[in-house]
């Protein structure tokens, strides 16, 4: 980064020492700068000399005392600049903080205001010059006494204050500590001898984090914006039935990137709130603002916790879905949101969805999957099978092979479902399309928008155009010949599993066989 020399950093400087020519130094940019107004107040001055003497002079605002308090460089500068013109700050609150407060990165973005030009000051440079001019000042000292200016003893005795001020405060700080680890010792004492709170509650509380977690990257926000299905649907819906969002206050929950936001306020949303937990919402405030979104108010947090601006909302819109629908949880908080928040007369977004289950005679899958492990290179694998079969595989299925009809094992009405959904059972009947093999049990869901001007609806199935949910493929041990007309039955049940809430546990009754599954 280039920068501009001080003024003042010539000959003659009251500032600097400099044996260099000055028509080298500050002349053509003096002739070119601009009046220097005060960081704290209005006064101006014709050079960064004359104004770094009234800070010092003026408000007791010293840099070079900053500079070793924090080990700041020319971009910490720039923080701070940044910072004391945005925040309008007192040079007090500067000078008497016992941490920097301007070391997030947003502070690197200029602000529009008179007093930018301080952004053109060589800070790096004024500090080593004010540090040289001190070394050579001490070592011109002898043994007589030290006259100080009345300016300079004070700048010591605030320094003095300050240093013993923190000094104080890191002592305030460590008791605090100390509190706190005893504390958590206590706590983790507490923990122990409470079992159950320990395998309830906590391990909630991991899930959520690591949930949470995962959304933070980019990259699965890309793979769902770049899912057209998921993506226009959603914009369909919210476009074309402009009658029920136009003046409305609308919650998107689980925001993201805040795409559904920017459709509602596209749609003339009176007010949109955008929740979410994970830090993707940092970026999708910025997302809004450079799109000039200015009635979208973002809350970071689980709906469980945050605070909203309204009491009532009109319309929650939300893309909760998991893989095999339920997968991840998240309908909880969606629940949690319309039962504490959505108006009577409010709507849901969407309203219904259903989960089926459809039968594949994919032989070269189950031979890649199951089958492989019964000669790998020679030897007998087949003890792997167990494991490979208990996992439900996440995959996009060829429509050419299944070859039975569906059958919607679950139906639920997002306006009326509880968190007991997750807990169903369902007996299944299958008929058979075409002669063949059934190899697996394929599970997918499909989502409706159910609303008065115009219908709107997807799936995930694997007749429909792919989406990033894929299918679930539930693998069977031994492929079961079935002949055109066959009707396919067993019993399907699914509950949550008790150590990762966010997972499932499926259980599938077929042909004399409990088939168990783990979807994690």
């Amino acid at each position: 980064m280039s920068q501009a020399q001080p003024k003042g950093s010539g000959q003659g400087s009251d500032y600097y020492e400099s044996g260099g020519d000055s028509s080298d130094g500050w002349e053509e940019m003096e002739d070119e700068s601009e009046a220097v107004k005060c960081l704290f107040c209005e006064n101006v001055f014709k050079s960064f000399e004359q104004a770094l003497d009234h800070l010092q002079e003026g408000h007791k605002f010293n840099l070079l005392d900053l500079s070793g308090r924090y080990a700041m460089d020319q971009y910490s500068y720039i923080r701070m600049v940044n910072f004391v013109i945005r925040e309008k700050r007192r040079p007090e609150e500067i000078m008497g903080s016992a941490k920097c407060l301007w070391s997030n990165d947003i502070n690197l973005r200029p602000v529009d205001d008179e007093r930018r030009n301080w952004l053109t000051f060589d800070f790096e440079y004024y500090i080593e010059e004010m540090k040289r001019k001190r070394s050579n000042e001490s070592a011109s000292l002898d043994d007589k006494d030290v006259i100080l200016r009345a300016s300079e003893l004070q700048t010591l005795q605030d320094t003095l204050k300050s240093a013993l001020k923190r000094n104080q405060e890191m002592e305030e700080a460590n008791k605090q500590l100390q509190e706190i680890v005893e504390n958590l010792r206590k706590s983790a004492l507490a923990h122990l001898e409470d079992e159950k709170e320990q395998n309830s509650k906590p391990a909630r509380l991991r899930d959520d984090e690591s949930y949470f977690t995962s959304y933070s990257h980019y990259g699965i926000h890309q793979e769902m914006l770049c899912d057209e299905v998921r993506t226009l649907s959603y914009r369909e819906a919210i476009e074309k039935n402009r009658a029920s969002i136009q003046d409305k206050i609308v919650m998107d929950l689980g925001c993201g990137t805040g795409i559904l936001s920017m459709f509602a306020a596209r749609a003339q949303a009176k007010h949109v709130i955008s929740v979410d937990q994970s830090d993707i919402i940092y970026q999708a405030m910025d997302i809004a603002r450079r799109n000039n979104f200015g009635n979208v108010k973002f809350l970071k947090g689980r709906i469980e916790e945050v605070s909203l601006p309204h009491e009532k909302v009109d319309v929650i819109v939300s893309e909760w879905m998991g893989y095999f629908l339920l997968f991840e949880g998240m309908l909880d908080s969606v629940i949690y949101a319309r039962d504490h928040y959505l108006s009577p007369e409010g709507i849901m977004l969407p309203n219904r969805c259903t989960i089926s289950l459809i039968g594949s005679g994919d032989v070269d899958r189950h031979r890649e999957r199951i089958s492989f492990w019964e000669s790998v290179y020679g030897f007998d694998m087949s003890s792997m099978k167990d494991d490979v079969l208990r996992e439900a595989s996440v995959e996009i299925c060829r429509p050419e092979m299944i070859i039975t009809e569906p059958n919607t094992i679950a139906d639920f009405n997002l306006m009326t479902v509880d968190t007991s959904c997750y807990a169903f059972a369902y007996d299944f009947s299958l008929r058979v399309l075409r002669s063949g093999v059934l190899t697996s049990l394929v599970g997918y869901f499909d989502t409706f928008f159910d609303l008065p001007t115009q219908l709107v609806s997807f799936s995930t199935g694997p007749h429909a155009e792919p989406t990033h949910w894929k299918q679930v493929v539930f693998f069977l041990p031994t492929p079961l010949p079935v002949t055109s007309g066959d009707t396919v039955s067993g019993k399907f049940q699914c509950q949550r599993n008790p150590q990762d809430t966010r997972s499932l546990l499926i259980s599938i009754h077929f042909h004399d066989q409990v088939l168990e599954y783990n979807f994690m």
